[in-house]
């Protein structure tokens, strides 16, 4: 991990944790988290899609179809046009975190880190409650090692989503390599 990455962990990981309980982005949105809390799984799948559908409307067609082009474009392995795709969602429309949480996605793909970093405190700075950007963050932390953070970032995402899959699938892994250092 480069020391600008450092400098942004250490940054962006306060932001999210003292930003979570003081702060709702949408209100609108403010029923639909406290059900997720208390859903059993399959509810708590469908209250999510529901969470993360509005999360992707922008308000703006021509955000709308960037951020799709982007979305294409990483699905298929191309994370250079993904790049550039969300790049010109995040100049058309700087407010809309789920551009900002793409980017990063796109840009840890291509082990670009720092950027990815920036992108992840962007969208989290514009909503704090995106659960999938925090787990973004834990990700990345986990592939460079820092385990305890990842920690730390997936917590925060089960506080938000209990039920979230791929924290749920990945969190025993950072534990076991937390366990399994010496203190």
């Amino acid at each position: 991990m480069n020391r600008l990455s450092k400098y942004i962990v250490a940054a962006v990981l306060p932001l999210v944790m003292f930003s979570l309980p003081g702060m709702a982005q949408d209100s609108a949105l403010d029923p639909l988290f406290e059900q997720l809390k208390e859903a059993e799984p399959r509810e708590a799948n469908r209250i999510s899609k529901e969470i993360e559908l509005a999360w992707t409307r922008s308000g703006s067609a021509t955000a709308d179809l960037l951020l799709k082009r982007g979305r294409d474009a990483l699905e298929a392995g191309d994370t250079n046009a993904a790049i550039e795709h969300f790049t010109a969602l995040t100049d058309h429309a700087p407010d809309f975190a789920e551009g900002f949480h793409m980017r990063a996605m796109a840009y840890a793909d291509a082990e670009l880190f720092g950027p990815a970093l920036a992108d992840i405190e962007r969208a989290l700075a514009l909503n704090p409650r995106h659960y999938n950007a925090i787990a973004s963050l834990g990700g990345i932390l986990y592939h460079v090692e820092n385990y305890e953070k990842a920690k730390q970032a997936f917590d925060l995402v089960l506080a938000l989503h209990p039920h979230h899959e791929d924290v749920a699938q990945v969190l025993p892994m950072v534990e076991r390599e937390i366990g399994g250092r010496d203190l």
